[in-house]
Formats: structure tokens, C-alpha cells, sequence
């Protein structure tokens, strides 16, 4: 096992409190609090309403002899709860406060279930064909530090701050690297993990998303060198593997082979955006799909016109593996680290846009008679991110700071009508058609929107 497979710690503060943690629950006035608490880690991000939580709110009297706090007697009190009269210079004021305890059993719940998972085992080989093989899975080991977090959230919730970024330790995993080649690429550890959530995702796209990872498992990214998502990937079709799933067709979407494989390239997009590779070419989906989410950190592609790719600037050579399980998808790229560090924030959203009317048009595509969704409502909107990040590979700067922007298009719920091969309503629907594409053309040339107009395909 390589050195640097030993256990690292990454706690990066989004408040500047340096706070002791004892095994007592620590209290904070409760003033005015915000309505809704975002809590982030990387892209993961989650929201919270503290109102919901009166357990975090805790009540205690506070005595006080001539301004200076003390413990009253038993006898200044009536069963506990009322109070005789008291003498003079003594007072007692009922606070609120916010107990560390109580959020700490929210944010168990409610983050570190998410977040918390064990640390991977992996032997990486090559078997007698040259392939190479993994046993086991190197994904590194993550838990929430639970007091830390509860204290900075009561600390936020004190000051009215509404963000706050999570404390969270990580372990490298356990990794034998058993190829003498691979190691000198210099395989040593994990440089970084593409992660992503597909659940609710129809089997089909189950299917497809479970293809496209393998074509990446066992590839090597050399150092220096481009990596396109497009080039690895391959060939689309049926042959290859893939069924039909809903694909973004232009304005429809559709059924096409290889619907999903956007999870797969927004999966390994993710790792080498959050880690800081340079990238080179990436693409937001014209719309928001549920998949993506927080919005602004997706990659969508469809060969060979839409790519994702990056820079390997590591010292080494980069090692994929794929994995999948619990609805989630996994790039884990192993390699040499160096001493960057990335931070990102976002999403900043801005421009939201209402849906537009519900749209029809007649199609032979379908039975007669029959309809066809071919779109769901969809509001637009921008999302903007912001990728610092720091370390001696930086040529010009100690820091360089990258946005990185999103335009989802608002979408309208468009349906398909069926009707006979050569009903005079076609052609009325083909001239609805033209002059809808006419007016986007006109509309994005006027704003000067990155999105291209033409109907081009996203494996989503």
C-alpha cells in the first residue's frame, strides 16, 4: 500500500468559528434565525427549514445578582417553575436557545445519512489477456463530523446566516495496486470521485447508464493528454448494447438508443470539475432534467457533436473505475495527487422563467387517434457556479477563479396527436413548425444565447 492511501481529514468551514467540541450539548441564544438553512458539501447540497424544528429551540431561566450571572437557591422558587418575590438586585429572564443536541439528531438523519459511507477495499491486477481488473471498489470512506456540524449550524442559525459548508472527514481507501506498469504511471491513490444520483430512472435507462459505465472501466488517461468522453465512449447504437430511452430530440423528447448516457458523462464530469481539471469542453442540458441536479453541475453529450473533456495535469497518470449501486453512479479516478485545492459555490440562479403554453402537432409517427407526451413543463432559468481553485500547477495566479454558467430553457408540455399518412393536418403542423423555429432563431441570434437552435440529440 502506497504512503498516501493514509487516512486525510478535509474540514473546510464555510463560517470562520474555531469551537470546542466537549461531550456536552452546547447552547446558543436563539435570535432571529434564517427561514431556510442550505448545508453543502461539494455539489451535494441540502436545504432545511429551521421553523420546522422546534426541538432545536430550548428554553432556560437566567439568574442574575446585581448584572452578574448565579445559581438561585431552591427557596426562590415554587415548585420548581414559579417564583416567590424576589429580593432586590435579583432578576430572572426566561432565553431561548439553540441546542446542539437536538440539531445534531436532524443533521444524523437528515445530511449524514446521505453523505456517511464506509471506506472501499481494492487490488487492482491485469489478468492474463492484459485487461485490467479490480477486486473490490476504491471509493473513499466519508462521514459528516456530526458535533462540529451541529455547532456551526447553531452558530449560523445565531448570526442569521442562511449557508453553511459542512465539515466532513475522509479516508482514503485500502488499495493494492499489483500491476508493476500501473504503478509506475504512478497509480498510487484516489485522485478523485464523479458521483451522481439516478433514481426513479425506467429500466431502459437503467439498462443503457450500466453500458456506458463499462466502457469506461479500466481505462487509462495518460498524463498530460485530453480526455474525450465522446472518443472512450464509442459507437451508439443498438449493436453496442444499448436500447431505446428517452432522448432531448430538439424541441421533443423522444425514444433513441443510449437515453441515460448523460448520467454517465455529468458522473464523470463531476469528479474532475470538483478536483479542478482543466476542462475543456462541457455542455448544460437545454433544459433542467431531474436527473442533475443542484442544477449548473451537469455534462450533456451526444457523439460526435457534444463532448466532455478535460486536461490531466497530474503528476501521473489517471486510472477509471466505474461502479454503480443504490441508485448511484460512481467514476473513481486513481492516480497521484498533487497540492491543488477547489472549492466550488453555487448554484446562483437567476431569470427563472414560467413554462410557455401547452403545445400540439399532428404526427403519422403514431396510430391514428392516439397521443404521444413528448415534453413536460419546465420552467428556465441561469445557474451560475464558481470553481476556485489554488496550488502550485497554477501558472499565472496562486488562484484562479472560473464561473462556470448555465441557460435552461423553459419548456412547454407538447403533445403528439396521431393521424393518417397524408392528412392535410401535417402539413399545417409542419408550417406551425418553421415558423416556431423561425422565431427561436431570431430570438436566440438577439440575445446572444450559447444554445444551439438546431435539433441536436442528448443521451439523457
Amino acid at each position: 500500500m502506497h504512503p498516501r492511501t493514509n487516512e486525510k481529514t478535509k474540514k473546510r468551514y464555510f463560517l470562520s468559528i474555531f469551537l470546542i467540541v466537549s461531550g456536552c450539548s452546547m447552547t446558543y441564544i436563539a435570535n432571529a434565525a434564517p427561514t431556510e438553512l442550505t448545508l453543502r458539501y461539494q455539489h451535494h447540497i441540502f436545504s432545511l427549514r429551521p421553523s420546522q424544528y422546534t426541538s432545536w429551540r430550548s428554553v432556560h431561566e437566567e439568574w442574575r445578582y446585581d448584572g452578574r450571572p448565579f445559581r438561585a437557591p431552591q427557596s426562590m422558587r415554587i415548585e420548581g417553575d414559579d417564583t416567590a418575590e424576589l429580593p432586590r438586585g435579583i432578576t430572572r429572564t426566561t432565553v431561548q436557545q439553540w441546542d446542539t443536541a437536538a440539531i445534531a439528531v436532524t443533521l444524523q438523519s437528515k445530511v449524514a445519512s446521505a453523505l456517511d459511507r464506509l471506506v472501499g477495499t481494492v487490488r487492482i491486477s491485469r489478468d492474463v489477456h492484459g485487461t485490467i481488473t479490480f477486486e473490490g471498489v476504491g471509493l473513499p470512506g466519508r462521514h459528516v463530523d456530526i458535533p462540529t456540524a451541529a455547532a456551526l449550524v447553531a452558530a449560523a442559525m445565531e448570526r442569521g446566516i442562511a449557508d453553511v459548508t459542512l465539515p466532513v472527514v475522509e479516508k482514503q481507501p485500502s488499495i493494492v495496486v499489483q500491476d508493476p506498469e500501473l504503478v509506475k504511471q504512478g497509480i498510487f491513490e484516489v485522485v478523485t470521485v464523479g458521483e451522481s444520483d439516478y433514481s426513479g430512472s425506467p429500466m431502459a435507462r437503467r439498462h443503457n447508464i450500466a453500458v456506458g459505465l463499462a466502457k469506461f472501466n479500466g481505462h487509462i488517461i495518460p498524463k498530460d493528454s485530453v480526455f474525450s468522453f465522446n472518443e472512450v465512449l464509442g459507437p451508439v447504437n443498438g449493436a453496442t448494447g444499448y436500447k431505446k430511452e428517452l432522448v432531448i430530440l430538439g424541441e421533443r423528447t423522444l425514444p433513441d438508443f443510449g437515453g441515460g448516457l448523460c448520467q454517465v458523462s455529468t458522473t464523470a464530469y463531476r469528479g474532475v470539475w470538483e478536483y479542478g481539471f482543466p476542462i475543456e469542453a462541457r455542455r448544460n442540458h437545454s433544459f433542467a432534467v431531474r436527473y442533475y441536479g443542484p442544477q449548473g453541475t451537469d455534462a450533456t453529450v451526444y457523439p460526435p457533436q457534444t463532448d466532455m473533456q478535460f486536461t490531466n495535469d497530474t503528476p501521473g497518470a489517471l486510472l477509471l473505475q466505474t461502479y454503480a449501486a443504490d441508485n448511484k453512479a460512481y467514476f473513481i479516478y486513481y492516480g497521484t495527487k498533487d497540492d491543488r485545492r477547489s472549492d466550488i459555490y453555487g448554484p446562483y440562479t437567476w431569470g427563472r422563467v414560467d413554462p410557455p403554453g401547452d403545445r400540439s402537432e399532428y404526427t403519422a409517427e403514431i396510430p391514428a387517434g392516439t397521443t404521444r407526451k413528448v415534453g413536460d413543463r419546465v420552467p428556465g432559468m441561469r445557474a451560475a457556479w464558481f470553481r476556485v481553485v489554488t496550488g502550485s500547477q497554477m501558472e499565472h495566479s496562486a488562484e484562479h477563479i472560473e464561473p462556470v454558467y448555465s441557460i435552461y430553457e423553459a419548456r412547454p408540455l407538447f403533445t403528439q396527436i396521431g393521424v393518417e399518412a397524408g392528412s392535410p393536418l401535417l402539413s399545417s403542423s409542419a408550417a406551425s413548425e418553421e415558423s416556431i423555429s423561425s422565431a427561436v432563431e431570431q430570438s436566440s441570434s438577439s440575445s446572444g444565447a450559447r444554445s444551439s437552435t438546431r435539433p441536436i440529440r442528448r443521451r439523457d
